[in-house]
């Protein structure tokens, strides 16, 4: 074993803006005070791996990667099972700290390799640095996690170039972007943009989901903007529409889905703007309206892009807060920090519900933000019925507010 202190970073699941600041940040201060720092490339296959591809760090190596997008250490989503533990990584290289960057699961599965390592006789911290461009951890005060500012940002430069085209070309776009549980990425970017239409998961609070309502609420915007004489606009729909979708529903779309071996649909294989793209070109056909849409995937590009000033402090801040806990002798806990800058720990147990489970952070869409945001959009109401009935028999079908509240 090397007399030589060290601490260890992994990160799991996927990439988001300003992984590369808390790395820097975490390798600089902990090599300031004479550790060697090194990061674990593939997450925890990594640390169950006899051969692990391990990174040391130097100042300028570490100074060299601050800004830039992506994580210099290869990132992995891989879930230990009946794996076994190399224990020699952590022994050998005299490691007396976990830093793990990731979601919750990333968070819960370090504590798990901590508590193991003990039972081993090797005592070492873990601290967790909350990652996820859904912004759907519940942390307090409604603080963002990082990497959503960086990836709403560029999403909505894409999106406004988007919006440009649409009003250049006189058509509509129907664009999805990513977001498991949550809206907060679609939320900001349509908000941001002002596209005539989003559709996120937290508006389907008073009825049940469908495609149909989804297609309807999409047309509902196209023929108001008909009304008012403007032919182009941007709807976007947020990935998590289709998570909290049916399976029946998913089934009688339609759409040719492939399955995976539990039977499930393999929605990461599908670009969700087509399918809604299809879904409401069929029915504009068959209502008979002459409206060009087209689809546009907001995916993969947002989660590499460079970070933003706002995650970069906060990045730092985070990096440096892992510092600090450690030095408090803390352990097993998740960095945090509020807008006055103040780090604290956050425990597990603080953010799960009685079974255990972690509750995602929703978009409060009864806020007055939320509220006056959607009174930006553009819909049916009840007082465009006469002027909607030159194209559509049953405008009321298309009321925004009746199809979010129907039976």
């Amino acid at each position: 074993m090397t007399s030589k202190k060290s601490i260890l970073i992994i990160c799991g699941g996927g990439p988001a803006p300003g992984i590369n600041a808390v790395i820097s940040t975490v390798a600089k201060i902990f090599l300031k005070d004479g550790y060697r720092v090194l990061g674990l490339h593939e997450g925890f296959k990594g640390i169950f791996s006899e051969n692990p591809s391990i990174k040391e760090f130097d100042f300028p190596h570490a100074d060299r990667i601050f800004s830039r997008g992506g994580s210099t250490l290869i990132m992995s989503r891989f879930k230990p099972k009946n794996e076994k533990l190399n224990t020699n990584l952590f022994f050998n290289n005299n490691v007396k700290l976990l830093v793990s960057i990731g979601g919750d699961d990333t968070a819960s599965t370090a504590n798990r390799i901590t508590d193991f390592l003990r039972k081993e006789g090797i005592v070492i911290s873990n601290i967790h640095v909350p990652k996820t461009i859904d912004n759907d951890l519940p942390l307090p005060d409604r603080n963002p996690t990082f990497g959503f500012h960086s990836a709403k940002d560029e999403g909505v430069r894409i999106g406004n170039t988007t919006y440009e085209d649409a009003r250049t070309s006189n058509n509509w776009f129907v664009m999805s972007t990513m977001g498991r549980s949550a809206g907060h990425l679609a939320f900001g970017i349509a908000t941001s943009c002002h596209f005539p239409m989003m559709v996120i998961p937290e508006m389907f609070d008073k009825t049940d989901i469908t495609f149909d309502k989804v297609v309807r609420l999409v047309i509902s915007s196209m023929v108001k903007r008909k009304i008012e004489n403007i032919h182009y606009g941007v709807a976007l729909i947020s990935e998590g529409v289709f998570h909290i979708l049916p399976d029946s529903e998913i089934k009688n779309c339609g759409i040719n889905f492939t399955y995976d071996e539990h039977g499930h649909p393999e929605l990461g294989n599908v670009s969700k703007s087509h399918i809604f793209n299809v879904l409401v070109q069929a029915r504009l056909k068959e209502l008979g309206i002459k409206i060009k849409s087209r689809p546009v995937e907001l995916g993969y590009e947002l989660r590499c892009c460079r970070p933003i000033g706002f995650d970069l402090t906060l990045c730092t801040l985070l990096g440096l807060g892992v510092k600090k806990l450690f030095d408090d002798r803390l352990s097993g806990c998740i960095v945090t920090a509020n807008s006055r800058g103040e780090v604290t720990p956050l425990f597990l147990n603080d953010l799960q519900d009685e079974q255990g489970k972690i509750v995602p952070r929703l978009v409060n869409i009864n806020s007055e933000f939320a509220r006056l945001c959607f009174q930006n959009l553009n819909y049916l109401s009840e007082s465009d019925y006469d002027g909607a009935s030159t194209y559509l028999k049953n405008p009321e079908k298309y009321d925004f507010d009746k199809i979010l509240t129907e039976a």
